[in-house]
């Protein structure tokens, strides 16, 4: 499909880099990571590439590199706490990259920061690829996904989470992701585990930014009728700019899904921004998006009115 070459093309052009910084990829020893399965993956074939970063220098986000991890066979849980001001709630963030990579600190460690500031526990999921999506094309990513909102219910005591407020965020393919699990929760992907497994993986909300495959360019944009929203899909936050090369249907036309579902759903269009700007500001509005975010929390009682 076009609209999927072009917006792997958007996701890789993101990239270019040096090394982890401090709120970069790998995540620094004080914070817990765990692997999301006992053993490979379900459908994963033993002996695959090892991770790497393949990051060039040619290309860089508001002035700054991009880590790009590539060949993920072995998805992980990583969990970053706020330091101070704790309101309970967690999200667990799903970062972008047409699933064949993840762009892992501009859409993943960043973006932790950020809900970390605003008292928002972040749990950061390194999911399968490349190759592993959109689903139905493959259950790799979803089935990643699934697990990991079970597991974090789990550990919600043991992480002083309260397990009514779990939400997902997610980037590009990882805001499809998001409206994935949003959409496909009442059945696991795959023979059930453990305990995590007998828990919903539900999202309480969901955050979805410049999102892709959720509008078929084939089918003259229409909704992507593989992700169908009902009465029970989480509250929704979407942001797009009407200038992104994925196509602004994604969020126009999952807005509307959202709408005659009757979930409560805010949807913000800008003029200009592109696409993969992350959380990176620059002179565009369009990456303020966090203060809107952060206001629809607040509206939805996510976290208290005036939250750090």
């Amino acid at each position: 499909m076009k609209s999927i070459a072009i917006f792997a093309l958007a996701s890789c052009a993101i990239g270019a880099i040096a090394q982890a910084q401090s709120s970069g990829w790998p995540p620094s020893p004080d914070h817990l990571t765990i692997n999301i399965w006992p053993g490979v993956a379900p459908g994963e074939a033993p002996n695959q590439p090892p991770e790497a970063n393949t990051s060039t220098p040619k290309q860089n986000v508001a002035g700054r590199s991009v880590y790009i991890l590539a060949h993920v066979s072995q998805p992980t849980l990583t969990l970053y706490k706020p330091k101070r001001d704790d309101s309970g709630a967690a999200v667990v963030v799903f970062p972008g990259g047409g699933y064949n990579i993840l762009a892992i600190d501009l859409e993943g460690t960043e973006v932790c920061d950020w809900l970390n500031s605003i008292g928002v526990n972040c749990v950061l999921l390194k999911y399968r690829v490349p190759g592993t999506g959109p689903y139905p094309k493959s259950p790799a990513a979803l089935q990643d996904a699934q697990r990991a909102v079970g597991l974090v219910r789990l550990h919600a005591a043991e992480w002083k989470i309260d397990p009514n407020r779990i939400g997902v965020l997610g980037f590009s393919a990882g805001g499809h992701l998001a409206a994935a699990i949003s959409t496909h929760f009442d059945q696991r992907l795959y023979d059930p585990i453990d305990a995590a497994d007998k828990l919903s993986c539900r999202p309480d909300f969901a955050v979805v930014i410049y999102p892709g495959y959720l509008a078929l360019a084939d089918k003259n944009f229409a909704a992507n009728a593989d992700i169908n929203p009902t009465d029970k899909t989480p509250p929704t936050f979407i942001v797009q700019a009407e200038d992104d090369p994925v196509h602004v249907e994604n969020a126009t036309e999952y807005f509307l899904q959202l709408k005659n579902a009757k979930v409560p759903a805010e949807l913000h269009v800008f003029a200009q921004g592109g696409h993969g700007y992350g959380l990176r500001k620059t002179a565009l509005p369009v990456t303020s998006w966090t203060y809107l975010a952060e206001t629809w929390l607040q509206t939805i009682k996510v976290i208290p009115p005036g939250a750090p």
